[in-house]
């Protein structure tokens, strides 16, 4: 077993999750809190001793105002939509709060599966949500269609598509409105299924997303297809650039229960689609175990900066990249359960690189044991082996 020093001193030379890397920037502007709570009424006032509903508080909050969710949970029939007039400013954000040390469950499970039936619909800006778990929607658990908005600290677990997805609101929605410069940071999606289960990522930001979308210190395990999802398709055309930093996917197309589905793709990160040039940034990442490749280029043949990742036993390639001009440096791939393919990287790769190719590099013991993670006091991700 590799001692906990060694593992310290390896991650840090790999550039590896734990970084210095500033979290989102808090709300700005100082304003009323409207406390909610599962008995809350409508007509409440809004206090802690007399809470409201979540619509109600949504109608009421005020720019650089709080929304304090008290821990229990939420039932749902239908969407909790934060619609494109209801939004902060840059200087002002609007907030959706847990309560400080309580965790506020925004349940859904009474929806039937349905592309309409969302959990939480995010289409306004400037928002921060932060600290608030999302289960058993009809379709994605937290759906982003606004911009410059920070999700922080969520659970999106249970939900029949993406935990959470970045996608335009309606299709009538302009390319300039797309959904652009989103920071989900610190968050956790699992155990999402759709029903033909080929759908459901933990995180995705496909089809009709802006630029400037950025996810940080997120992990996606257990989701019945991808772990994340950056599609694009002919009919929509190209996407904006995504950025995957320092974040983990682990045992992507197979869920907790052990339930498999042939029809899912099953890659850690899928970084593309339909042969359409986007060039994503994916650095410091972490791929385990995953049920076909940990990193896949999915027929992008744009420039992808590959940096400073690591790919750990998943069950086709690490790295699989058939086409291309991405740029790969300082990667990390290794096998230790035996299994797997060679990884393929066409693109530019130098002597920074130890891919696999039939033996561990020098860096690989570093990664041999039983994998941990956890979110630090911060929010920084930090993963382990031993």
């Amino acid at each position: 077993m590799t001692s906990s020093a060694s593992i310290k001193k390896a991650l840090t030379a790999a550039a590896a999750l734990v970084t210095a890397a500033a979290l989102a920037p808090p709300a700005t502007a100082a304003a009323a809190t409207l406390y909610v709570a599962p008995g809350g009424k409508d007509s409440a006032a809004g206090t802690q001793a007399d809470p409201t509903t979540l619509p109600a508080a949504l109608g009421r909050i005020t720019a650089g105002g709080t929304i304090s969710l008290r821990g229990g949970t939420y039932s749902y029939t239908q969407t909790v939509t934060i619609a494109p007039a209801n939004s902060g400013t840059s200087g002002a954000r609007k907030t959706l709060s847990a309560y400080p040390g309580e965790t506020p469950v925004l349940n859904f499970s009474a929806m039937k599966e349905d592309p309409a039936n969302r959990g939480l619909a995010l289409n306004g800006s400037y928002w921060r949500v932060t600290g608030i778990v999302v289960e058993r929607a009809g379709d994605n658990g937290i759906f982003v269609g606004g911009s410059n908005n920070v999700v922080e600290r969520v659970v999106t677990r249970f939900n029949r598509d993406s935990g959470l997805q970045i996608s335009r609101i309606a299709s009538s929605t302009p390319k300039d409105q797309w959904p652009s410069n989103n920071l989900v940071v610190s968050s956790e999606s699992h155990d999402n299924a759709d029903s033909d289960g080929e759908d459901a990522d933990g995180f995705a930001a496909k089809l009709t997303a802006g630029p400037g979308n950025v996810f940080r210190y997120d992990v996606s395990h257990h989701n019945i297809d991808d772990g994340w999802d950056l599609y694009t398709k002919t009919d929509t055309g190209p996407i904006g650039p995504v950025t995957v930093e320092d974040s983990l996917a682990y045992a992507n197309g197979t869920l907790s229960n052990g339930t498999v589905n042939k029809n899912g793709d099953r890659n850690g990160y899928k970084l593309g689609g339909d042969k359409i040039a986007v060039d994503h940034v994916v650095r410091r990442d972490i791929a385990y175990r995953n049920g076909h490749h940990g990193f896949t280029y999915n027929s992008n043949p744009g420039t992808i900066t590959v940096s400073d990742n690591v790919g750990i036993d998943n069950a086709e390639r690490n790295f699989s990249f058939d086409t291309g001009t991405s740029v790969f440096r300082n990667d990390t791939s290794c096998r230790f359960a035996g299994g797997g393919s060679n990884d393929k990287t066409v693109g530019s790769v130098d002597g920074s690189d130890q891919f696999w190719t039939g033996k561990n590099g020098s860096r690989c013991p570093a990664y041999a044991g039983t994998m941990k993670w956890s979110f630090a006091a911060d929010g920084r991700l930090v993963v382990t082996f031993g």
